[in-house]
């Protein structure tokens, strides 16, 4: 017997739903028939109202690779209404490549009837309408209908499951190095703070100008690697989050007023534009040193008289907080690596405040971290919080 897709089966009811068809095929009487033929419309109707509301994309497709069948789930997948895939070919919705592989695959079965992926499940990269595309398993069927074949595509969308791995696989990765960190903080730090320390003493006591200066250079260097060993250490520990639910308003206000110490004389205008007050649920010591960081970059991108503006949208389950600044932006190829450990433009930056503060928004549940800069235009950092359901 061969395979047979719920589509393919349906399929098959359809001669059966014709009641003459019952009548003359039955011998129990016209009662009898009819209610078994009632009976099968029940049952055809029960299995595609199955089909077309499970969570998984159904596709089917007949001989001409001309999509049939696309249910309410494969409109969610690949973004698409059905009316503007039913009666137009597959490839519509397949990568070149896939859309190769594909006629060939049918062209083979329908010549040898031999199958390859039916009956098997198989992943895929396929593309939804907006061009985005995406990892997706699909186990593939075949029925064979009064003479003509109809394949039908099961469709999962794997993006979640690939981002779960890749996350289990990055906090694997930063367990090991979080590891080798602690270790070489270890041996670093002792020394370090004994230098620094050396240093700070012969500065107070020098009074020669170029001795001053070089020392000057010491203690400069053993503070910025002291400021790194601290930021490596933040970066790869294993997150402790202190969670309570605080008033996002007042932390905000906090921010805003210790920004206004590190803008110095520059002249810049820093505004909080609050919205209605809620309540999340963070780690508050954490998500402030985030704001901070966020603001300080403003402060530092803005030439003099320009603006920062922090202010936050309130939705039903979420609300997001901006940090908007007037500078320069962010180049293209810049904003490629703002994330990478080490990657600054600063002269003293260490490079890891950016990496910490996308670190540690993703540690808390629910929240996420987005950075959108135009060369030219400026800034826009968006954290996003998931309400307090208290």
């Amino acid at each position: 017997m061969k395979p047979c897709s719920l589509h393919g089966f349906m399929e098959a009811l359809r001669p059966w739903l014709d009641t003459t068809h019952i009548r003359s095929s039955l011998t129990g009487g016209g009662g009898m028939a009819e209610e078994t033929a009632a009976e099968t419309q029940k049952q055809f109707l029960i299995l595609k109202n199955a089909v077309e509301n499970t969570n998984e994309a159904f596709v089917t497709i007949d001989e001409n690779s001309t999509v049939i069948f696309f249910n309410k789930a494969a409109e969610r997948v690949f973004g698409y209404d059905r009316a503007e895939i039913l009666g137009h070919e597959l490839g519509k919705i397949l990568t070149p490549m896939c859309r190769a592989s594909h006629e060939l695959a049918v062209a083979r079965y329908i010549r040898t009837a031999e199958a390859t992926v039916i009956g098997h499940e198989t992943e895929l990269v396929v593309a939804r309408k907006n061009g985005e595309t995406f990892p997706a398993s699909i186990s593939f069927s075949v029925a064979d209908i009064e003479g003509q074949l109809y394949f039908t595509g099961l469709v999962r969308d794997l993006s979640d499951t690939r981002n779960l791995e890749d996350r289990l696989a990055q906090n694997e990765r930063l367990a090991a190095l979080g590891q080798t960190v602690a270790e070489i903080n270890h041996e670093i730090k002792n020394p370090l703070i004994m230098i620094g320390g050396f240093a700070r003493q012969l500065l107070k006591k020098a009074t020669v100008e170029k001795d001053r200066a070089k020392l000057a250079i010491i203690v400069d260097e053993v503070t910025r690697l002291e400021n790194l060993l601290a930021g490596l250490k933040e970066l790869y520990k294993h997150p402790q989050l202190n969670l309570a639910g605080i008033s996002l308003n007042e932390l905000l206000a906090e921010v805003v007023d210790l920004a206004h110490s590190y803008s110095g004389s520059k002249g810049i205008d820093i505004r909080l534009a609050p919205g209605i007050d809620v309540v999340v649920e963070v780690d508050r010591e954490k998500i402030k040193q985030v704001l901070l960081n966020l603001v300080k970059n403003g402060i530092e991108a803005t030439p003099p008289g320009g603006k920062i503006l922090v202010g936050t949208r309130v939705q039903e389950k979420l609300v997001e907080v901006d940090v908007t600044d007037t500078g320069e932006g962010i180049p293209e190829e810049i904003r490629k690596r703002i994330f990478l450990p080490f990657f600054t433009t600063k002269a003293q930056g260490t490079g890891l405040g950016l990496s910490i503060s996308k670190r540690i928004i993703e540690d808390h549940p629910g929240c996420s971290f987005q950075l959108d800069s135009k060369e030219g235009k400026g800034t826009v950092a968006t954290i996003g919080f998931r309400r307090s359901k208290g």
